[in-house]
């Protein structure tokens, strides 16, 4: 079956598509990468998106008008894709635009409930498109008692586990997550969760203090000095020691996270350059710290392939602080490419295979990584 996966993730900086082939086989699913590509918001479209994640308050026609206008956005974007490649995918999985995820109960309006939103139309792809479009993936596993996140896990499973090698795919977007998989482990022996900030911080930096979109490959970073004392204290976060299963958004890292920790650096230093510098060093901090607390002691012994995906791989000088953290700790760092899956394409062709999972229904969270009570099968389809 060619299915086409959709993502837009934190950063909102522009919607990736992947256009897979899937096939049954007797153990699990096998993945084929046929095309990929990646379009940029408009800057509108994406100061649309910036405003309504996690906003304190927003109109209801912005909203309505923001679903459909992503949904759009969608559409043109497979329906590009598959003309230019020349492929008719026969589904699409949609993930939509996180504009809130409240992973633990609280109260409201006398209940207490956990919840969460992505946005998008998916009627819009659907009828662009004449397929079914399964979207709306986080919900069922929350309610089933899970945090609604990670679910790209079961892409890293299905593409990655190996009999003899550990491997932890550590995607770096807007929230760095990871994924761990021992070496010839079972689905119900992944480890997966959101590590911190990944690009978001630095993101908000490099606009803040250079009117750039990001630190293009750490260039500013490299010129800067890490704020040791800063670095400590944002290390003291009680996320950060918070076990699995766990998540993270805005809510936690986004623009209030960004102002208090550039006020921070600006208590130490005034050069722009230090304060870049030491979020990198916070990004790739909080990864290590991450895999030696939680991950190391399910590895056994075995050699490990550390596979780095996502905006952040880009990044000279967040790849050189990680590598000098985990080398130590007998990780072998690589990127997703080697592995012929592009950084860009790996969390697409994910909802992809979740879409394809739906359509088959197929569980498609895994437990051990969003912390659900059992499996329960994803998403919610749209008929052309």
């Amino acid at each position: 079956m060619i299915v086409a996966g959709v993502m837009s993730g934190t950063s909102a900086d522009g919607i990736d598509v992947a256009i897979v082939e899937i096939a049954r086989s007797r153990k699990k699913p096998t993945l084929k990468l046929l095309a990929h590509e990646g379009f940029p918001f408009p800057a509108a479209l994406r100061r649309a998106i910036l405003a309504s994640m996690n906003a304190k308050s927003t109109s209801t026609p912005e909203l309505a008008r923001l679903n459909w206008r992503l949904g759009l956005a969608y559409a043109a974007a497979v329906r590009a894709i598959a003309s230019r490649s020349g492929l008719k995918p026969e589904l699409v999985g949609c993930h939509g635009q996180t504009l809130y995820h409240q992973a633990r109960a609280a109260v409201y309006a006398g209940q207490s409930f956990a919840c969460t939103w992505q946005a998008g139309e998916a009627a819009i792809v659907a009828q662009t498109m004449e397929v079914p479009v399964v979207s709306n993936f986080r919900p069922a596993d929350m309610v089933a008692g899970g945090q609604g996140a990670p679910l790209v896990p079961l892409l890293d499973y299905v593409y990655f586990a190996h009999e003899k090698r550990g491997r932890v795919l550590q995607n770096i977007g807007g929230i760095a997550n990871l994924t761990a998989i021992p070496a010839g482990a079972t689905a119900s022996e992944v480890l997966a969760f959101d590590t911190g900030p990944g690009n978001m911080v630095l993101d908000a930096l490099a606009q803040r203090l250079f009117k750039k979109p990001y630190d293009r490959n750490g260039s500013f970073a490299a010129k800067g000095v890490v704020l040791g004392h800063v670095l400590q204290k944002m290390m003291q976060s009680p996320y950060f020691h918070q076990k699995p299963p766990r998540t993270a958004g805005r809510e936690q890292f986004g623009r209030e996270y960004a102002e208090g920790f550039l006020a921070a650096c600006h208590g130490v230093s005034r050069k722009p350059e230090d304060a870049l510098a030491t979020a990198t060093a916070l990004t790739a901090e909080t990864i290590a710290q991450s895999y030696r607390r939680f991950v190391a002691p399910r590895m056994k012994g075995h050699a490990v392939d550390y596979i780095v995906s996502g905006g952040g791989a880009r990044n000279a000088t967040l790849r050189a602080l990680l590598a000098a953290r985990l080398k130590p700790l007998g990780c072998e760092i690589a990127t997703s490419e080697g592995f012929g899956l592009p950084a860009e394409a790996k969390e697409a062709a994910a909802f992809a295979l979740l879409a394809w999972h739906t359509w088959h229904k197929l569980p498609g969270n895994m437990p051990s990584a969003t912390g659900a009570k059992r499996s329960v099968i994803l998403g919610q389809i749209t008929y052309a």
